[in-house]
């Protein structure tokens, strides 16, 4: 039961009706004008908020610094990262004991040469309520590195260069860039991206001399279409400099020779609608994976550097229904395959000479395996990392001539109290509602009865074909060792059984991806893991429409949702062109300003569909700088629900007024926010130690 304590009136939020109108239906928004932060009465309504659920959850502000400390208690704060080599340097990032920023550092040729300092974070974050390091990026002669920061957590990063022979970082100050960027073999001329200052979207690719000003800069590229992105980067050959475009269906690139900076980019092989491809370059070839032929899964190919051009790629990996190609890494000697089948990863390695094809082994289904990082073409280890819902993250190498591997690093989980064999971890298959079986990722406590009395947490995400994986966290040991079983939902949205399971899940079929987690749950239900008084719900971003779709469909199988930075008001959103991201995940929603997108949207959008009724207990997050989701739409949502709902539930609503979408900076600031949606989960079923 939870505490009767007597609290604050809950912020109720003021109502100026504004009339949104398109295809002849109107829909009339009371809380648009909350989409102001400049507005100081905005800012005072969401003080408010942050006032009633410390308020509301004030009890719980010790237990929130035991979960804090328990949390932060399993993270080895004196640690580093397995050094890599790259150029005739090893790198490595570490931390120390407590401060909470990385350091990067480097050696020269061997790990017991003398230390050179890079970066310190902790230095470089100082007064600032956030900070976050961007992409590090070592000219060719080791001379130079351009480093971006953001302390606005708008995702807007200021590049900068600084020399690593004086330690002078040079004063032109590059704004509103993606973060990264990439030097061309002459050691002077440094390619990078900036964004569009009102929608955020990255357009522009300029070339910058050293010791040249900022306002000399050339602009290379610029991408006109707005449902596109671009980017640059250099190939691991270091032969061709890279601009890539990429919406969500098609994609296109150019190339250069990055000896000749200044001459022209050439495409590599011109856009076409639904064409998705990637490219690699080795020797004197390109190999590409792409969808060319209707190859949903995706398949690799292969074609000269000096003829491009789709019609002369040829097959290397042919496509197959049943695997979905993720990723290749080039040596030398082999090529190796991150695949998927069944949901599960699968590292493929392949001789180039035709003698060898095999696979590593993997042994149980709740396990995440992936290619790590392996910048030496010539290296006779590949390096990929591996863990499990009950196994902590390894980074190891496989020496592909003696076939056996040399774990580099195991995660350390410190109090001592963990041990993996405390834990048991299956997965399970559920029928959705159209007869499909949606896999269901489990771990909990050893001899846990399954009678349905059991806390239950239910995560997904199910958008843009992005994969949840079954993965370790000593953050979620918290949960576990206090009863709760945690479940990962691979519901339709996401790749985890192919690109089909993504094509199921988007457009005109989104609701599969909400009727699937619903479905999810109740089979947990009907299996007895837990019950609808036990069963939480958590997802955040396209996660947390999810959240907000499901509450609206059937609030009575949950006792508690934690929605973070949810993406709940779908229809002004993608209807405002002027907001980040919205032109260009029209083929990932639909496009609203044609009424068949629009009538279908607004028939799941979470905002439109908030009813008089009862709601779960729900915890919402947000910050105040997002600008993936931007903070007015979990505001909106909060108070309109507060206005209709007919229960007695909580309805919190944290606002991050320093951060943005990733939350918090620093390493250990985030988990704060984590034992704060911890305690209110754990409160609710009468946790309190």
């Amino acid at each position: 039961m939870i505490e009767k304590i007597t609290l604050n009136k809950a912020p109720i939020a003021k109502k100026e009706p504004k009339q949104l109108e398109i295809h002849n239906d109107v829909r009339i928004d009371n809380y648009f004008w909350l989409n102001d932060r400049e507005n100081e009465e905005v800012i005072a309504y969401l003080n408010a908020e942050n006032e009633y659920t410390k308020d509301t959850l004030r009890h719980t502000e010790s237990f929130q610094k035991e979960l804090f400390e328990e949390m932060k208690g399993r993270i080895k704060e004196d640690d580093a990262s397995v050094p890599y080599k790259l150029n005739g340097y090893w790198y490595v990032t570490k931390f120390e004991k407590g401060k909470g920023y990385p350091i990067y550092t480097r050696k020269k040729g061997s790990l017991d040469a003398e230390e050179e300092l890079l970066f310190d974070c902790n230095e470089m974050a100082a007064g600032h309520a956030y900070f976050k390091l961007g992409g590090i990026s070592i000219s060719p002669d080791n001379t130079m590195a351009s480093f971006s920061v953001d302390t606005v957590s708008r995702r807007q990063y200021i590049l900068q260069i600084k020399s690593l022979i004086t330690g002078e970082v040079f004063s032109d100050k590059i704004e509103n860039t993606t973060g990264s960027s990439t030097w061309a073999n002459d050691n002077k001329t440094l390619f990078y991206s900036k964004k569009d200052e009102v929608t955020l979207r990255s357009d522009k690719i300029y070339k910058h001399k050293l010791h040249t000003s900022k306002s000399e800069d050339v602009l290379v590229f610029n991408e006109t279409d707005e449902t596109f992105n671009t980017f640059v980067y250099k190939t691991k050959s270091k032969k061709y400099l890279v601009i890539g475009s990429s919406s969500t269906l098609t994609s296109e690139y150019r190339i250069l020779n990055a000896d000749t900076p200044d001459a022209e980019f050439r495409v590599f092989q011109e856009r076409e609608r639904e064409l998705e491809y990637s490219i690699s370059h080795y020797d004197d070839s390109f190999y590409i994976i792409t969808n060319k032929d209707d190859a949903t899964n995706f398949k690799l190919q292969k074609t000269s550097e000096h003829k491009t051009e789709k019609e002369n790629w040829e097959d290397v990996l042919p496509h197959r229904d049943s695997v979905l190609l993720e990723d290749i890494e080039i040596f030398s000697r082999y090529l190796v395959v991150n695949e998927r089948e069944n949901g599960l990863n699968k590292i493929r390695i392949i001789g180039w000479n035709g003698e060898e094809d095999y696979y590593l082994p993997f042994s149980n289904e709740t396990y995440t395996a992936n290619i790590g990082n392996n910048p030496d073409f010539d290296s006779t280890d590949l390096r990929y990392s591996y863990n499990g819902l009950t196994t902590p993250n390894s980074v190891i190498d496989y020496n592909f001539d003696t076939k056996e591997k040399t774990i580099l690093k195991e995660q350390a989980v410190l109090g001592g109290t963990f041990d993996k064999d405390n834990y048991e971890s299956n997965r399970i298959w559920a029928t959705a509602r159209d007869g499909v079986k949606i896999p269901v990722s489990l771990i909990y406590k050893k001899g846990l009865k399954l009678d349905g009395s059991n806390p239950l947490l239910q995560y997904a995400y199910g958008s843009y074909g992005s994969t949840i994986d079954p993965y370790f966290s000593s953050i979620r040991l918290s949960l576990l060792d206090r009863g709760f079983i945690y479940a990962i939902a691979h519901i339709r949205g996401g790749e985890y059984l192919g690109r089909e399971w993504y094509e199921e899940g988007k457009l005109l079929k989104k609701m599969n991806t909400f009727t699937d987690f619903i479905d999810c749950s109740k089979h947990l239900i009907n299996e007895s893991y837990t019950s609808s008084k036990h069963l939480y719900a958590m997802g955040g971003s396209a996660g947390g429409l999810l959240m907000g779709t499901i509450v609206n469909l059937n609030p009575e199988l949950y006792n508690g949702i934690i929605a973070a930075v949810p993406f709940v008001d779908v229809v002004t959103t993608m209807l405002d062109d002027s907001i980040p991201l919205t032109t260009g995940e029209y083929d990932e929603w639909g496009n609203p300003n044609e009424k068949e997108y629009y009538d279908y949207m607004k028939s799941y959008s979470p905002y439109d569909n908030v009813t008089k009724k009862d709601y779960p207990h729900m915890l919402v997050t947000t910050g105040l700088h997002d600008s993936q989701v931007q903070y007015w739409e979990p505001a909106k949502w909060v108070a309109k629900i507060r206005d209709v709902k007919t229960d007695d539930n909580r309805l919190l609503f944290y606002i991050d007024m320093d951060s943005g979408h990733g939350g918090a900076s620093g390493r250990f600031e985030s988990l704060k926010e984590v034992a704060l949606e911890y305690a209110f989960l754990l409160d609710l079923e009468g946790i309190s130690h």
